[in-house]
């Protein structure tokens, strides 16, 4: 066979087998040069987006709450969602990483919060956050030894008090709670520890009384209920109602009877400061209505992996604690009637449906 014949059978050849290859192109079947541009348009579908939730310390309560909320977001969220939760040093630390872009979503004390957005306290500037939802209540108070001496908060004066841990910004209501009462930071010695550590100062007479609270039952108080005589510090009444009107995080909050060692009354205490989720204002409006979507509707899921899920509720999630909600947020609340606004346009069975739903 010369050349020229196997040149042209070769050329046949071709000829022969680029229908061939067109078909395939056209069928999907492995054209390289056709399918560039259908991954392209499948790809932000598909895209893996990393979320991080900021907590803080091992220990506390905002390092197992943020677990859950994270891992349900993980596995209940869009598909290509992937959430993590991270450990850090609590609501200051946590804001300022979120403005930073270094966290998509944190936990956050709300009268640490209120601060921020205002640039008060112990921030030298506003930061610009947002409240996904409000979470579970700290209901906080002075516990002292039934035998120190202290029976109201002026008591306190002169004193080795224990007011929460270093850095983690409690003087920010816990200043605003003496000094209604009369007595600032200067009246007495300010002391920094953990729950746990400021019940051992309690314990060997190293601190007359330790502000302690969380969630009702607080495990700090029930540890030292049950070591000690102990005492509860009264808030007064007119005082107490003049905080609530005057801060929005703070709010009223009754432990009942029974809920302490030797306990035989309720004592009217306070929230101080509701644990929330919080964002940066710049984050994606859809990025937010999904997390709250998400966190709403699995809200079971999250009581499964801690009781503070049950705070997740119509009437709490759109609490106003003084840090204005994400755009996103706000979007999912309007939509299923449960935003203030929208729920007084709610038709009363509607209206029942949301508040008695357990999702």
């Amino acid at each position: 066979m010369n050349s020229k014949t196997s040149k042209f059978q070769t050329l046949l050849s071709v000829l022969f087998l680029m229908p061939l290859f067109a078909f395939s192109c056209i069928a999907g079947l492995g054209c390289a040069g056709g399918g560039g541009e259908a991954e392209s348009e499948g790809s932000p579908a598909e895209e893996r987006r990393f979320l991080s939730l900021g907590t803080a310390p091992a220990g506390g309560a905002f390092f197992v709450v943020g677990g859950a909320l994270a891992e349900v977001l993980d596995q209940d969220g869009p598909e290509s969602w992937q959430v993590t939760a991270e450990a850090t040093q609590g609501s200051q630390e946590n804001i300022r990483r979120l403005v930073a872009g270094q966290l998509d979503l944190a936990l956050s004390n709300a009268a640490i919060t209120y601060h921020a957005v205002r640039g008060e306290g112990s921030f030298d500037q506003a930061y610009d956050v947002r409240a996904v939802m409000t979470l579970a209540p700290n209901v906080a108070l002075f516990v002292t030894r039934a035998d120190s001496g202290v029976e109201s908060i002026s008591d306190l004066a002169g004193k080795r008090i224990v007011v929460g841990p270093a850095g983690a910004g409690f003087e920010m209501f816990v200043g605003k709670l003496v000094e209604a009462h009369g007595v600032t930071y200067e009246d007495f010695t300010p002391l920094n520890d953990t729950q746990s550590g400021a019940v051992d100062q309690l314990a060997d007479g190293s601190a007359a009384a330790a502000f302690l609270g969380g969630a009702v039952p607080t495990a700090s108080i029930t540890q030292a209920s049950t070591s000690m005589d102990v005492r509860f510090v009264p808030f007064d009444p007119e005082i107490k109602q003049s905080l609530i009107e005057t801060y929005p995080f703070f709010h009223p909050a009754t432990i009942p009877s029974g809920t302490y060692r030797n306990q035989d009354q309720s004592f009217e205490g306070m929230n101080v400061g509701s644990m929330h989720l919080i964002t940066s204002a710049s984050v994606d409006d859809d990025v937010i209505y999904q997390v709250t979507k998400t966190l709403y509707e699995q809200r079971a899921a999250v009581v499964e992996r801690h009781p503070a899920g049950k705070a997740i509720q119509p009437g709490n999630v759109v609490r106003d604690t003084g840090t204005p909600f994400h755009p996103g947020a706000e979007r999912f609340y309007r939509e299923i009637g449960i935003w203030p606004e929208a729920a007084a346009d709610m038709p009363a069975e509607a209206a029942d449906s949301a508040e008695n739903s357990d999702g």
